[in-house]
């Protein structure tokens, strides 16, 4: 990736806040999944919507420029092939309310915090850490209601790539409601999960595991992730999105727990927000990452290179470290030696 070149470059990042709330505008009112039925001109949107439509057709000509929307004849907008298949409720893809909800209503607001959080300044009231935050049943409810629809798309991904038909026993540390060990339950009847979360996080996941009929093969232990003892003789540990959220002086810590609650063989697998080894990016993982910082301040930005060793450091062996989500996660992937 080069150095920035021209103005418009420069003013594209400097006012992508504007494109954030346009897209969080649009999912509030409905609009892409109003398009999914055919194209619409801003009347027609308006009357499906709670906008008006002047207002309906200021908002669609601002998703036209970022791409969101494409014109159909005079006056008329469609989604993009982009928005058709994440935006839309109810979509395969869908995450918009993943987008809506946690990134819209939650994180866009704590980023205020992002400066003081880069120099250890936070005021005492700032929160400063995924334990505060959850100590709130509303703000727990939000956010892992939200990264529950987030989480299915690359929890379908997983399954789809991972042998586990000798597995028998996963811990998913921080798993939250249970996308992962719900979507690899199922894919693997053999399999039973535990889950270690918060006790707000707990509670909405037991619906979750209940709704999905797992009651049976997924269980939680209530707590800090950071605090609280893990079962042992797992035949899997799962990390998603857990590094990122916590201290980094926690990683090592960590690491070892997993080590040391894993059967001999036992396979670990950290899936989160990872930078390429020269720090060139992708974007995402790299702002994810520091959107992070806002409301944990002592989190690290992890590199794939710096994830391996560290695996390696703890005595992990086949270790492999690969893309994800495109242009956003990594997948770590380690084993303890026999």
């Amino acid at each position: 990736m080069g150095a920035l070149t021209t103005a418009d470059q420069v003013s594209e990042i400097a006012f992508g806040f504007m494109g954030s709330k346009a897209l969080f505008a649009a999912l509030e009112h409905g609009v892409f999944s109003a398009l999914a039925d055919g194209p619409l001109e801003a009347g027609d949107l308006a009357a499906r919507s709670d906008l008006d439509t002047e207002r309906a057709r200021t908002l669609l000509t601002a998703l036209t420029g970022l791409g969101l929307v494409v014109p159909q004849g005079p006056g008329a907008y469609a989604n993009s092939p982009a928005a058709e298949a994440f935006l839309v409720k109810g979509a395969k893809y869908d995450f918009g309310d993943y987008l809506r909800l946690q990134v819209g209503r939650q994180m866009y607001g704590l980023l205020d915090q992002i400066d003081a959080a880069l120099t250890g300044d936070l005021p005492e009231a700032a929160t400063a850490s995924y334990a505060e935050w959850f100590s709130d049943p509303e703000e727990a409810r939000l956010y892992s209601e939200s990264q529950h629809s987030g989480s299915l798309g690359p929890a379908r991904q997983l399954a789809k790539r991972l042998d586990l038909s000798e597995a028998h026993h996963m811990l998913d540390v921080g798993g939250g409601t249970g996308a992962f060990a719900i979507t690899l339950c199922k894919a693997n009847p053999h399999l039973t999960a535990t889950i270690v979360d918060f006790p707000n996080v707990a509670a909405l996941g037991r619906a979750y595991v209940d709704k999905a009929g797992l009651s049976d093969r997924i269980r939680y232990v209530e707590g800090n992730a950071l605090e609280t003892d893990w079962p042992g003789g797992q035949d899997i540990v799962l990390m998603s999105y857990l590094l990122s959220g916590v201290p980094g002086e926690t990683h090592a810590g960590l690491i070892r727990g997993a080590m040391d609650k894993l059967a001999p063989g036992g396979m670990l697998l950290i899936h989160d927000f990872v930078v390429r080894a020269d720090r060139t990016g992708p974007k995402l993982a790299a702002l994810w990452q520091l959107q992070h910082t806002a409301f944990t301040p002592r989190a690290r930005s992890l590199d794939e290179t710096g994830l391996a060793e560290a695996l390696r450091e703890a005595g992990f062996t086949d270790v492999s470290v690969g893309e994800m989500i495109p242009e956003m996660t990594m997948l770590a992937k380690a084993r303890k030696p026999v």
